[in-house]
């Protein structure tokens, strides 16, 4: 079976591209060095670029209820090689805690962390938990011996019986439980709140992260999966079943955990139709059954409201056993391949954009300013060159050129002066926005709510506090945004100013981008009253309320918290950059030149010589000047899906 354009080369590709990126940052940073165009702010600027590319992650989450084969289609994604099912998957309910499947490339081992089911009557969330490894059962994965491998990871399927009164304890609805044949008036629950499969596998080590959850009932009784981990997934696989079609269990995990309008998945919202192979009828012959995956294809479309396009009929089952068989014939017919085309087409584009939008955008604009400041001592040594074409050195005009160069000196050295002081300015407006969105503050509103919410007699009480908090957390941002507004009017009038005064390149101002963060909050304090409006949290005794509100809730905007500070803290010094760049350029670049200048003028050198000395000069800075071309060129070079320069035909529609 040929694997040209698979989902491995691409996602290959996709790595190569950003290694590539990486490459050229690194080699950017020698050529400042070699051309004394240093400094520490433009250090600060490339180092948070290479930190973006290198922890750079791509999550995909598969969700559908029990049977849909979400498993099966992961174990024929990236585990056929292993000539088996690597992760549980048969008849009945598998995966029953969701599953993060990864590569820890800092650890650089394989390994299974299982957390007990029991922590959810804890205080700690699951991002807290993550951070307490002994909270944690672990096994270690053998890749060389998939058998062992595929016992140990059999475990993440693993159930306990409890008490229908445990099981309200742990969060879960008993009427969507099992019952446990064994125990009568048990119930079956996973075993485990979360699993994490740290897997060496070529795709994972290039920063895929797939996500696999459980069914309706694990998925709505784990508030932080559907209020966090769901929604920042870059894209969902919605994974349905053709012999079933939409079911109303599929519709309510569509509409309340998918097609939310506070979901991000920024690269789509897809629909897997799996187990067409129950369609496939060798009697009536392939066009009848085509016809009749179509017609499921297009009945799933309508119901969900999407593009036909985005629906992809496939068989998991078959797909997996093609892959392990190598049978060519046997794949084409599942169709596996055009889910993998999507991912590539699709999701890794916009991966690609979002790279090309935001760091490549901004590395150009440091590199075209470092060849502006280049191309400035270019044609100062030409000049020089042109004083020393006769005979005898022209040492007048060669003052003359010292003089000129010795204001602009004088000019730019005068304007980082100022920059420096509207520098130090932004501190201290930084400082007022730090103060705004300071870790103290939030927690001064954590505590408030958690004493309210404890005090509280009435379910209205409670409610009533729960919004507060929210309300508190979008005041502060209000205010940050207003008092961000005035700071970037105040950069905007710096940067005019200098565009007004220098002969740079129009230079463009960084932005706060406050904005999103408070729509991040405002779009958390909807998902915080669907939370209080629940009936299962109406119904839930206070303390545990209390418990769970802080787990998820809390904790979610204590996440989002910590990336607006991130934000504001380094904002104040990174908004002037551009023009702070440009004029340490030009002024360690005219220091140079009055120096080379005044000693040309001081001592009786050979014009010869001198000539011989600025055409070398001359020479190198052009091949300076090429060398910053060729890093421009890598640097916008197209992204690995838009070289193809072509759509890919999913499924006979475009």
């Amino acid at each position: 079976m040929s694997q040209q354009g698979t989902l491995s080369q691409q996602v290959e590709a996709y790595h190569d591209w950003k290694k590539d990126l990486i490459r050229q940052i690194g080699r950017y940073r020698l050529w400042l060095q070699d051309n004394n165009l240093f400094s520490e702010d433009i250090s600060t600027r490339i180092r948070h670029g290479l930190e973006l590319l290198i922890e750079d992650e791509l999550t995909i989450a598969f969700v559908g209820e029990y049977s849909r084969g979400k498993t099966e289609l992961i174990n024929a994604l990236f585990f056929a090689d292993y000539g088996q099912r690597m992760l549980p998957s048969q008849a009945g309910r598998t995966t029953m805690c969701p599953t993060e499947l990864f590569f820890d490339r800092s650890a650089n081992q394989n390994y299974l962390l299982l957390l007990p089911i029991e922590t959810r009557t804890g205080e700690l969330s699951l991002q807290q938990q993550r951070k307490r490894p002994d909270n944690w059962i672990r096994h270690e994965l053998d890749d060389r011996d998939p058998d062992v491998m595929r016992e140990v990871l059999a475990e993440v399927a693993r159930v306990k019986s409890v008490t229908i009164d445990e099981a309200r304890k742990l969060g879960f609805d008993e009427d969507m439980l099992e019952q446990d044949r064994d125990n009568p008036g048990n119930v079956l629950v996973p075993a485990w709140r979360n699993a994490q499969i740290s897997i060496r596998h070529p795709l994972f080590e290039r920063g895929l992260r797939i996500l696999d959850t459980p069914g309706l009932n694990a998925l709505g009784s784990e508030p932080e999966l559907t209020i966090s981990m769901l929604p920042r997934a870059h894209a969902v696989i919605f994974v349905l079943s053709a012999d079933t079609g939409v079911t109303a269990s599929d519709m309510t995990i569509w509409k309340e955990h998918i097609n939310t309008e506070h979901a991000d998945h920024r690269a789509g919202r897809f629909a897997v139709l799996n187990k067409i192979d129950v369609l496939w009828d060798d009697l009536q012959g392939e066009k009848h059954t085509q016809e009749s995956i179509e017609r499921v294809r297009t009945y799933t479309a309508n119901h969900l409201g999407i593009h036909q396009q985005d629906v992809i009929p496939l068989s998991a089952k078959q797909g997996l056993l093609a892959r392990v068989r190598n049978d060519t014939n046997l794949f084409d017919r599942s169709n596996l391949g055009l889910l993998e085309q999507l991912i590539i087409q699709r999701i890794l584009t916009h991966k690609e954009q979002l790279i090309t939008q935001n760091l490549i955008s901004d590395l150009l604009g440091m590199l075209q300013n470092s060849q502006a400041a280049m191309q400035y001592r270019l044609e100062a040594l030409e000049e020089e060159r042109k004083a020393c074409a006769g005979a005898t050195m022209d040492k007048a005009a060669l003052g003359r050129l010292a003089e000129r160069a010795q204001k602009d000196y004088d000019f730019y050295y005068k304007k980082l002066i100022t920059l420096r002081s509207s520098r130090r300015l932004m501190g201290s407006q930084g400082d007022i926005l730090n103060k705004l969105v300071s870790e103290e503050r939030f927690e001064e509103h954590a505590s408030k709510v958690r004493e309210t919410m404890s005090k509280s007699w009435t379910t209205a009480g409670m409610n009533r506090a729960m919004d507060h908090f929210f309300e508190l957390l979008e005041s502060d941002l209000t205010n940050l945004l207003a008092e961000g507004k005035l700071a970037e009017k105040m950069v905007g009038a710096i940067y005019r100013r200098y565009n007004e005064d220098t002969r740079a390149r129009h230079l463009e101002p960084i932005p706060l981008r406050a904005g999103r963060h408070v729509i991040a909050i405002r779009e958390l304090r909807k998902k915080a009253r669907r939370f209080r409006i629940s009936p299962k949290n109406l119904l839930t005794e206070q303390t545990i309320l209390v418990r769970r509100f802080f787990n998820v809730m809390v904790g979610e905007a204590r996440t989002l918290h910590g990336r607006v500070r991130s934000d504001v803290e380094r904002w104040p010094q990174e908004a002037l950059l551009p023009i702070m760049q440009y004029s340490m350029e030009q002024k360690q670049l005219l220091e140079h030149q009055i120096r080379r200048l005044r000693d040309m003028v001081r001592t009786d050198r050979d014009s010869r010589s001198e000539r011989e000395r600025l055409d070398n000069a001359i020479t190198d800075l052009r091949k300076q000047l090429e060398l910053a071309d060729a890093m421009m060129r890598q640097i916008r070079k197209p992204a690995p899906t838009t070289i193809q320069q072509k759509v890919v035909n999913i499924y006979g529609t475009v």
